[in-house]
């Protein structure tokens, strides 16, 4: 037999296993990964730093409000603009209550302390919230994201009586989950404080290794919060993301756990 008959047999017999692999690295909306870039909190450099910063890449965010906050109430045109322009105003309650019980939340009053709360109340206090986002953007579908990484109330998980208003609720557990093993109620998300662009690009090639994806939790950009990230090491991750744009898909969370909720429920 000749010799480039049996390369001509080898690549054949490989043909399953190179289109499979391909499949596989291109599991993301045809891309080997996703990054989502989420903002809690509804801070001022949000609206003033960082969504024209997105928009310079033509990157779209999501951006997880606190109902009652004043950088709400007072700018409402400018978030109706972001979500125009294709930003998504995620649920982050009405009062970002947490658990004052646990130990360091010294910052939690009387007033937001969840462990005070009744589920009745969370749940009413965030259907409130929606209603709000949806007066201002118009839009039924987002997603929920627990202030504090919270999520049960005297040992009941309150978002229980939310599933079905919410496309998913992100959380604060940190690790990388194939898509089929993805928990919607409680989306593995990567906080973000004092990091380098070098450390967030690191997690990006790490989600990439292992075909999943990463969000980023980010506060403060460049001040307005305790939990910082130095606006240009956010830029240069952006710059890193355009790069790659052929291999990473960056999206919204609503988007991205609609992708996930899609490929979960196929046969």
């Amino acid at each position: 037999m000749k010799l480039n008959t049996i390369i001509y047999i080898a690549i054949l017999g490989l043909f399953p296993y190179l289109i499979y692999g391909q499949a596989q690295t291109k599991s993301w909306n045809n891309k080997k990964c996703a990054v989502v870039l989420t903002y809690d909190d509804a801070l001022n450099i949000h609206l003033d730093k960082v969504i024209p910063m997105l928009d310079s890449f033509r990157f779209k965010g999501t951006f997880y409000l606190i109902g009652s906050s004043p950088v709400v109430s007072l700018r409402v045109d400018e978030w109706r603009k972001a979500s125009k322009n294709g930003h998504e105003l995620g649920n982050h309650s009405l009062n970002h209550p947490c658990d004052g019980s646990l130990p360091g939340r010294d910052f939690v009053t009387s007033e937001n302390d969840l462990s005070k709360y009744t589920v009745a109340r969370a749940v009413n206090e965030i259907r409130i919230t929606n209603t709000l986002l949806n007066a201002i953007d118009g839009k039924k579908e987002r997603t929920f994201a627990y202030p504090c990484g919270d999520f049960t109330i005297n040992d009941s998980l309150y978002y229980t009586d939310l599933r079905n208003d919410f496309v998913g609720a992100r959380g604060v557990t940190s690790k990388f989950t194939p898509i089929k093993e993805v928990d919607l109620n409680n989306i593995d998300s990567f906080v973000q404080i004092g990091s380098t662009a070098s450390q967030m690009i690191t997690q990006v090639e790490e989600a990439e290794k292992n075909g999943s994806f990463i969000v980023f939790l980010f506060h403060g950009v460049g001040g307005e919060h305790a939990l910082n990230v130095d606006l240009e090491e956010h830029r240069k991750l952006l710059e890193y993301l355009k790069r790659r744009e052929n291999d990473i898909w960056i999206a919204t969370m609503v988007d991205v756990a609609k992708f996930i909720k899609e490929k979960q429920t196929k046969k």
